[in-house]
């Protein structure tokens, strides 16, 4: 089928384009930034992603790294071929994100400074009547009733 007239023209060189910017966006599109900063920083771009986890001794897929055991199949001890053991280069990775994980998680639940010292201020000067402290506050908007 013929082609309509007058659409096809010939490429031309984008003077206007910032050539850094679009080669940086582009490696960054190829290569998405690693968000943890200890796989970031023992990353090695020549290696593939499978070698790189392998080196800092995570896993790539979780279910090879850890086989189920077929129930059906019972291998004798002897017919069992264990598979070598991948060699852990870089284990300070795996050693800092494990401390990392086992730091006490921060509260963020809890209520800002001004209102903590505002209820301790009203307990302080009302006790346990809070009708009372109630009708002080103007928080709400209401007037003091009598």
């Amino acid at each position: 089928m013929p082609k309509a007239k007058g659409k096809t023209r010939r490429q031309k060189f984008g003077y206007n384009v910032n050539r850094k910017r679009l080669n940086r966006n582009a490696r960054r599109k190829a290569a998405p930034r690693i968000e943890c900063s200890h796989i970031r920083h023992a990353w090695d771009h020549a290696k593939s992603v499978r070698q790189n986890l392998a080196e800092m001794g995570l896993a790539m897929d979780p279910n090879r790294a850890v086989p189920l055991r077929k129930r059906k199949v019972k291998a004798m001890e002897v017919d069992v071929e264990e598979r070598p053991k991948e060699l852990v280069r870089k284990p300070y990775v795996l050693n800092d994100l494990e401390a990392e994980a086992s730091l006490p998680e921060k509260k963020g639940n809890t209520l800002s400074r001004d209102l903590i010292d505002y209820v301790r201020y009203m307990v302080e000067n009302h006790g346990e009547d809070y009708k009372v402290s109630g009708r002080t506050t103007g928080r709400l908007g209401r007037r003091p009733g009598p």
